[in-house]
């Protein structure tokens, strides 16, 4: 069966043609080009426009959808094909099966097969048809299995002729082409994995309900027709619409659920508004108190008139009930109470929907404290879909165990790419990595969790890239699996910007997003990462850096129809992001350095107050975009956190100054060491820096700097010859940064200390820095080597990854903070238990140390999504027996805080380890859904940081 060719015939070279035609194809289907062949079917050709021909009897959604499709084509072409009834000798056939008599007759004369999707939920097909009609000499048919697989074939061929689902959500340009064909051949998609799939907008104030109100004058049919259009492009089919005071989706506006009907979008409300009404619409209408113990009929008749009101439209209803404002009802609240609510509402639904109860969609949310009075006991109908629900922060907490995917309500998954409530709230910018979303959506696929996929995203605006993967992800989980995430985010950034510079667009936006996800930009603090060990916060602020620069490249490469777009979905929230992290780091700086007594503290202070104004800088340059067309949407403030709520207004974090001396003073600090020499401190005079090791190519440094306004001299020198020290001589205006290496073929074998002595030569003063140096002999060691007494190692880097027992090992790249990371398949395997042949991923490892250590495995912070003992790991060395751990990330709420605040569950073990030399450390499978990212072997030199030790040198490699 040949697939669909969508073919744009420029006047410019073919060659060229095929290059920017292969990018818009519709994302995640194979499209296959040609060159206006006699065969194919001609959408636009000498300045004429196929008619597009629509039943007026079919869904008022299709006719409206057909055209967006009319209009998508003159953006195109420049060409508007007619719209209604009529015909010319090449036409579109759009309709839908049982509804467009057209569509129904060719069926009828054997001109079109529709069996693969006549039934089905959502499907359509796409195919050229010769002599369809009298008049008609060949067709383009669109043909759906229901209203909505008709529009999404509809909006299938609008992104195949280079119509974005982003054009007006994002600005995305329309490449424009005189000529567009479709070749002969047969698209049939028979619908979603996921029935049903969508957003919700929450967490709107400021930024949403600032722009929608200046734009619209509120969440009114304007603003929803537009978000309509965008959901159905990404073929979505469910929203929660706004909810936070004073929005009421269908009292605010009337016009909007008989518009959501319309398009075809189905509705609901959120996890704590029962029965379609509101949050809001309690404070305007209700009497008494927000409790069905004390007030019973009146919560009553207040759902029964929300469902009179919607009872005609296409909505899930929500069932049960939380307190007042999306808080856990009260103490003594009862599952028996809670089972009445739900019957109560089932009754209301039957008596006032008139139909059978299991006719009627609904969901229960089982959000927080819910989950309790379900693993309590509470139960709902067969019929009801559970809504598992992440804890927030992406981390799914409970999916169908077997017994329960034999529910006929089936199971779905409430997820966040946004969120107010602790540990902070994170609002602002997109820090979601598609690494994430792919790996614990798999999990919800592969337990049968496909009823119902909802995500939180906010504003919506900043979460374009996450809300489309999450989206198709949806409608076929298996078209974009983990090993395809690179060619997913090329395709997207093609699609958007055109294939030149896709490549480096998708590491841009995956870049940002992984650096993002490593501390959420509210999260951060001047301390988060460490000034003085690993140079952590140096490495971070480099690789921001390095973002900024390349996405700059990028920008002043781009046509400028693009650089609109690409500064939304690009250039902003990397350089925002940047800065806000270089903000933070240089307040950290200034206040270590004041410690110190550095007289180049002041300097920093004022860095930061420009980081500050930058960050504000950089908001106006948003609000200005396009004539102000965003504006209002990058008011959430995001600096200036001191709980997990929000800032009034952004607050730059707190610098401070010194009073230096008016005489020169020199000074040094080490890495590894805050505290400065000389100092009024109980600490050694000498300073002593991490050791040198034949095992680390990094340069230890040290600096020196003035504690004076008056510029001082200093001289090196090394006790040793061959330790090498650069600059040995120079000026203190400036700090001044020493690289101390050595030359290993002079070094003598063993563990040696060096000495370099500074001298001031205006002050006169004297300092010493010791230098521990370590060459040690080596004959047959393997693995990764202790240097400084750690060992660390990036998970994927597995000497041995042992499979068995239908297990497989597979790597998942870029994910989580540094490298990747490494998880068992499949995922819905039972627990093993670990040892013997049983399977494992082995490390070498050689180490110096002997005695106790102590074992740090960096995981992600999946929770037990299954009833039981929960996520299980075990590990060992060499061949003692495996010391089996539980992940437990929600051991204490101070341990799951720290987990999702940090992305990384730790998890220490102890082992013996009874001689020095080579061993292999094990991780072995107990339970699938566990990812291991890092370990860290501790043998008394771990010293804080926010990641850990960078990876160790491995000899082999």
């Amino acid at each position: 069966m040949r697939s669909l060719r969508i073919i744009r015939l420029c006047s410019v070279a073919l060659a060229v043609s095929l290059a920017v035609a292969s990018v818009h194809g519709a994302l995640g289907d194979p499209s296959l080009l040609g060159a206006g062949a006699a065969r194919d079917f001609a959408l636009v050709r000498a300045g004429s426009a196929a008619p597009l021909l629509v039943s007026p009897n079919d869904w008022s959604g299709v006719r409206r959808a057909a055209g967006d499709l009319q209009a998508d084509i003159e953006r195109v072409s420049g060409q508007k094909p007619a719209l209604g009834t009529g015909i010319a000798s090449a036409t579109v056939i759009i309709g839908t099966v049982g509804r467009s008599e057209v569509i129904d007759g060719l069926v009828a004369a054997g001109k079109l097969d529709v069996a693969a999707i006549r039934g089905r939920w959502e499907s359509f097909l796409i195919e050229t048809v010769e002599n369809p009609l009298p008049g008609i000499e060949r067709a383009l048919v669109i043909a759906g299995s229901d209203k909505r697989g008709t529009i999404y074939g509809i909006y299938d061929l609008s992104e195949e002729i280079g119509v974005s689902p982003w054009y007006w959500w994002a600005d995305v340009p329309v490449v424009k082409r005189d000529a567009l064909f479709v070749s002969p051949g047969r698209r049939v998609n028979t619908g979603p994995v996921v029935k049903y799939r969508g957003i919700f907008l929450n967490d709107e104030a400021p930024a949403l309900t600032g722009w929608t109100k200046e734009k619209f004058g509120g969440f009114n049919q304007k603003f929803y027709g537009r978000l309509f259009e965008l959901l159905l492009r990404l073929r979505a089919n469910y929203l929660w619409p706004a909810m936070w005071r004073p929005q009421a989706f269908n009292v605010d506006d009337p016009q909007n659920p008989a518009l959501a009907d319309e398009y075809g979008i189905v509705m609901g409300t959120s996890h704590h508004e029962p029965l379609m009404r509101a949050h809001e619409e309690w404070s305007r209408y209700g009497k008494g108190p927000w409790d069905y113990s004390k007030n019973e009929a009146v919560l009553r008749e207040f759902w029964r008139a929300s469902v009179e009101r919607t009872k005609n439209y296409e909505n899930i209803q929500s069932l049960g009930m939380r307190g007042d404002g999306d808080e856990a009802m009260s103490a003594e609240t009862n599952t028996a109470l809670l089972e009445r609510i739900v019957a109560d509402q089932r009754t209301i639904l039957t008596e006032v929907a008139g139909k059978k109860i299991e006719e009627v969609p609904q969901l229960w949310a089982l959000y927080k404290e819910v989950q309790g009075y379900y693993e309590k006991g509470m139960r709902v109908p067969e019929d009801v879909t559970l809504l598992w629900c992440d804890d927030n922060w992406g981390n799914i907490r409970r999916l169908p165990t077997p017994a329960e995917r034999a529910r006929p309500g089936g199971a779905g998954v409430y997820y966040h790419f946004d969120y107010v409530g602790g540990p902070r709230n994170y609002k602002w910018l997109n820090t979601i990595p598609l690494t994430k979303i792919s790996e614990q959506m798999n999990l919800a696929w592969q337990h049968d969790a496909n009823r119902i996929w909802i995500v939180n995203v906010g504003d919506l605006k900043p979460m374009e890239f996450p809300i489309e993967f999450f989206l198709r992800l949806a409608w076929n989980p298996a078209r974009w699996p983990y090993e395809k995430l690179g060619d997913y985010s090329r395709t997207w950034a093609a699609r958007e910007f055109g294939p030149k510079h896709a490549e480096e667009i998708a590491a841009l936006i995956n870049g940002y997003t992984k650096l993002n996800s490593r501390r959420k930009p509210e999260m951060l603090a001047p301390d988060t990462f460490s000034l003085v060990n690993y140079r952590e916060a140096e490495s971070v602020m480099s690789e921001w850096k390095a973002l900024v620069t390349r996405a700059g490249s990028v920008d002043t490469a781009l046509p400028a129809g693009s650089r609109a777009a690409f500064f939304q979905l690009v250039l902003h929230p990397i350089k925002a992001c940047a800065i806000v992290n270089e903000l933070h780091v240089v307040a950290g700086l200034n206040r270590l350095y004041a410690t110190q007594g550095r007289a180049s503290t002041n300097a920093l202070g004022e860095m930061a107050r420009e980081l500050f104004r930058a960050d504000a800088a950089l908001t106006q340059q948003w609000d200005a975009l396009l004539d102000g067309k965003w504006r209002h949407l990058m008011d959430q403030a995001h600096l200036g956190y001191t709980l997990w709520q929000q800032p009034v207004r952004n607050a730059m974090p707190a610098v401070t100054e010194v009073q230096p001396y008016p005489a020169a003073g020199l000074a040094l600090a080490v890495e590894g060491d805050p505290m400065a020499r000389p100092g009024d401190y109980p600490v050694p005079a000498e300073a002593i820096l991490p050791a040198l090791s034949v095992f680390d190519a990094r340069p230890r440094r040290f600096e020196i700097f003035n504690r004076g306004e008056t510029p001082t001299g200093f001289t090196l020198e090394a006790d040793q010859p061959w330790l090498r020290v650069t600059p040995s001589s120079g000026s203190v205006g400036p700090d001044v940064r020493i690289n101390v290496t050595a030359d290993w073929s002079q070094v003598p074998s063993g563990e040696h200390r060096a000495k370099i002595t500074v001298r001031g030569t205006d002050t006169g003063q004297t300092l010493v820095v010791k230098v521990p140096v370590s060459n040690p002999v080596t004959v047959g060691a393997a693995g990764f080597v202790e240097t400084d007494r750690v060992v660390a190692i990036e998970a994927p880097h597995f000497a041995r990854a042992i499979a068995a027992d239908g297990v497989e090992w597979r790597t998942l790249p870029d994910f989580g903070p540094k490298l990747g990371g490494v998880t068992a398949f499949p995922v819905t395997l039972p627990p093993i238990a670990p040892g013997g042949g049983s399977p494992r991923l082995e490390y070498d490892v050689h180490l110096f140390s002997s005695g106790e250590v102590t074992l740090e495995l960096h995981c992600a912070p999946s929770l037990d999504f299954q009833s039981g003992d929960g996520l299980r790991l075990g590990v060992s060395f060499d061949d003692a027996p495996p010391q089996i751990v539980k992940l437990d990330t929600w051991a204490t709420n101070q341990t799951w805080d720290r987990a999702v605040a940090d992305g990384v569950r730790r998890v220490t073990t102890k082992h013996r380890v009874e001689k020095p030399g080579n061993h292999v450390l094990k991780f072995w499978l107990v339970t699938p859904g566990v990812v291991l990212e890092r370990i860290v072997i501790d043998c008394g030199g771990v010293k804080p940081s926010y990641m850990g030790p960078p990876e160790s040198f491995r000899i082999g490699n």
